[in-house]
């Protein structure tokens, strides 16, 4: 039976994706849940998993290329006896020439039978790639078993690499500056008595540090990953302006965004036109005593606008918001809260919290804690629609959004949230935040979500009317936090007092959850913002 390989959907946002290398070729056979390709999203690069065991029958797809999620990229025959594999659908020769490993000539004392592979280790699912820093030990040195060897780097991670086994370490295989991908072979070591070092192996060293590509993987403290210097070459980018380009990566990296921003930038600068020269009229010699104005060329239309082209991430943004309008139909309330305790509570408390913790208490894990608490009492918002059907979730998958320094947004998710307590939801909050901002978060983090919570008083907004994140049903917001003047009563009389307040709203998909229920939920979430008990809830 032909089972299909479609290309995954790695966010609730994301609409496709680029493939980066094809891990397995028309014709091999895969194990189910074997690694076959790897992709690259505008979040996340990771491995894709066959579905099945089986053998590939069909490839659909070419490296570089981008597909829309839900596409068939590849096919697996799993009755391997009977599969037919099309010849017209073997990967291109150089996809091939990747895949295969150094050619070298081992010693007689360099057999499988003494010999222990050391690899690029995976440091996170995400992660396709490491950067070798520095070997510890060299050709010839003995090294014991979990003795460390060299030294790493990726996108989340410094570490150091420990042997696998006990013996001689006869064979490096990757420099210091490489960047290799997880899994490849970078050195050996024989476990025999007294293994000799392959001449062979050092020689075919020597070379690989002697060999150039027009883009290498490293420049100076820059590194480039297979994709970026793959775009480069075919755009006819040099290292010169590779190393020009500001990345937005970890560690300064340059991305495949980055890169693609600035062949488009250039491409708008060599496609200026430039303008006329301005004409003067000068003033006739006959008549001194009058002066004629210069007279002005008029201004090409469109010259006082700047195209400034979208990037990936912003076009899907602009999609998934678009989408979601002509999904849901969007109504919003807005209540008003009393946050003076927590306010006080915060202020006075914030710097022990700090030193205990190690970061800072912000407001949002106290509106996380009241929506959470809200939720549970009135269960039906945190629904999803499913075609004619109703998603309840019994979890409280909590989504909060996160503003990047771009300028773009992301909206990690607390998974389990209504099994935190106030200490638990300002740590994960704090964990997932600092990852999104670091672009270190795993695809995991950003899916899931049943209800989202978004702070627009960051910037001193007072509420508003956020887009429902699809396919969730609800989300709220909370402004900014303002002293105000508000009337209350004490001992039967009315008075005029200074309070601590802000707006709190609640954006529904009408389809599905009706006013009452969502004023409901939105009364609940203000009364637990007014009668939270900060100091019980941190058990002081």
């Amino acid at each position: 039976m032909k089972i299909d390989v479609v290309m995954p959907k790695m966010g609730e946002s994301l609409q496709e994706g680029t493939i980066i290398r094809w891990l397995k070729n028309v014709g091999d056979k895969v194990e189910r849940d074997e690694m076959i390709l790897e992709i690259s999203t505008d979040k996340v690069d990771t491995e894709v998993p066959s579905p099945v065991t089986g053998v590939i029958t069909k490839i659909l797809a070419k490296e570089q290329e981008t597909v829309e999620v839900g596409k068939v990229i590849a096919e697996i025959e799993t009755d391997a006896e009977n599969a037919v594999v099309e010849k017209t659908a073997e990967v291109p020769k150089e996809i091939i020439s990747e895949a295969q490993p150094v050619k070298r000539t081992e010693s007689a004392s360099l057999s499988a039978e003494n010999t222990i592979e050391v690899v690029m280790p995976k440091m996170g699912e995400s992660l396709q790639e490491g950067t070798i820093i520095r070997w510890l030990k060299q050709v010839g040195d003995k090294v014991e078993r979990d003795e460390m060897i060299l030294e790493i780097s990726t996108d989340k991670v410094d570490t150091e690499v420990p042997a696998p086994a006990g013996g001689i370490l006869v064979e490096i295989l990757a420099q210091e500056k490489e960047i290799i991908e997880v899994g490849k072979v970078i050195a050996r070591i024989a476990t025999g008595d007294t293994p000799a070092i392959s001449q062979t192996a050092v020689s075919e060293q020597k070379a690989v540090e002697e060999q150039t590509t027009e883009i290498p993987a490293s420049s100076g403290n820059r590194f480039y990953s297979p994709l970026v210097r793959s775009i480069a070459s075919s755009e006819g980018i040099t290292l010169e302006e590779l190393n020009m380009i500001q990345g937005s990566g970890a560690d300064g990296r340059v991305n495949k965004q980055d890169l693609l921003s600035f062949i488009e930038q250039k491409k708008q600068k060599f496609s200026i036109t430039p303008q006329p020269p301005k004409s003067v009229v000068k003033p006739e010699p006959a008549q001194p005593v009058k002066v004629i104005k210069p007279a002005i060329s008029p201004v090409p239309l469109g010259e006082d606008k700047v195209i400034i082209p979208m990037d990936r991430i912003r076009q899907i943004i602009a999609e998934h918001m678009i989408f979601s309008k002509k999904t849901s139909a969007h109504v919003t309330s807005v209540a008003e809260a009393d946050v003076t305790n927590i306010v006080k509570f915060r202020e006075s408390y914030k710097d022990e919290f700090q030193k205990q913790e190690g970061f800072k208490l912000t407001y949002t894990a106290f509106f996380s804690k009241a929506l959470i608490d809200g939720v549970k009492q009135f269960p039906m918002v945190n629904v999803s629609v499913e075609e004619k059907n109703i998603i309840l979730h019994k979890r409280i998958h909590l989504g909060f959004a996160t503003a990047l320094e771009d300028g773009n947004l992301i909206v990690p998710v607390i998974k389990n949230a209504d099994s935190l307590n106030l200490s638990g939801i300002a740590r994960s909050i704090f964990d997932l935040s600092s990852r999104a901002r670091s672009k270190k978060l795993n695809p995991d983090d950003i899916q899931g979500g049943t209800i989202t919570l978004t702070n627009v008083g960051t910037f001193g907004t007072l509420f508003g009317t956020p887009v429902i994140n699809q396919p969730q049903c609800a989300i709220i917001g909370v402004g900014a936090i303002q002293k105000r003047p508000v009337v209350r009563e004490f001992n039967g009389e009315h008075l005029v007092v200074v309070r601590d307040m802000l707006y709190v709203s609640i954006t529904y998909d009408h389809r599905v959850i009706d006013g009452m229920l969502a004023g409901q939920c939105l009364a609940a979430i203000t009364r637990n913002l007014e009668s939270m008990n900060p100091e019980k809830e941190f058990g002081m």
